[in-house]
């Protein structure tokens, strides 16, 4: 089992989409599995509790940035002024980003693989190696975010 698309067939219907708080963007599952190429072999219900886990987590992580922004005046995140640097409507962009990299990552680690030889061993434990990849997208996304830097270092 892969979350990239070979000739699997698309997912049953689309999706209705995934309300957010109001402040973050509402997400649609069509455009995730679109983005992240994930095929119809996960169900549209896997992929809207993946979506949903994802969001609830991002959401918390970033609800004090939130809380800051809209005692600014901000409403949506649409209102959030961003830095000249950054290019128009990149705080929705790096949220779907962490959002969809922490769906992407935790149904790696549900559809490892099923296999009766040990292929299905190595191949899970290379997915277990992407779905830290994808964790790291998204706590980079959420850095971006936040403005702070992607990686802390301390002695230990």
């Amino acid at each position: 089992m892969s979350l990239i698309a070979y000739n699997v067939p698309t997912s049953e219907a689309p999706a209705e989409s995934i309300e957010n708080n109001g402040f973050w963007p509402a997400l649609d599952a069509q455009d995730y599995r679109a983005a992240e190429r994930v095929d119809g072999s996960i169900t549209d219900a896997r992929v809207d509790m993946a979506l949903r886990v994802a969001m609830a987590d991002i959401n918390r992580q970033l609800a004090n940035w939130q809380q800051d922004r809209q005692a600014s005046g901000s409403t949506t995140i649409d209102d959030v002024e961003a830095p000249d640097w950054m290019p128009p409507n990149s705080y929705a962009l790096l949220y779907r980003r962490a959002v969809y990299a922490t769906a992407t990552a935790s149904l790696m680690e549900r559809y490892r693989d099923h296999s009766a030889t040990g292929d299905g061993d190595e191949r899970g434990e290379g997915k277990d190696l992407a779905a830290d990849d994808y964790r790291r997208d998204a706590r980079w996304a959420v850095s971006e975010i936040l403005g702070k830097a992607h990686t802390t270092v301390e002695l230990i």
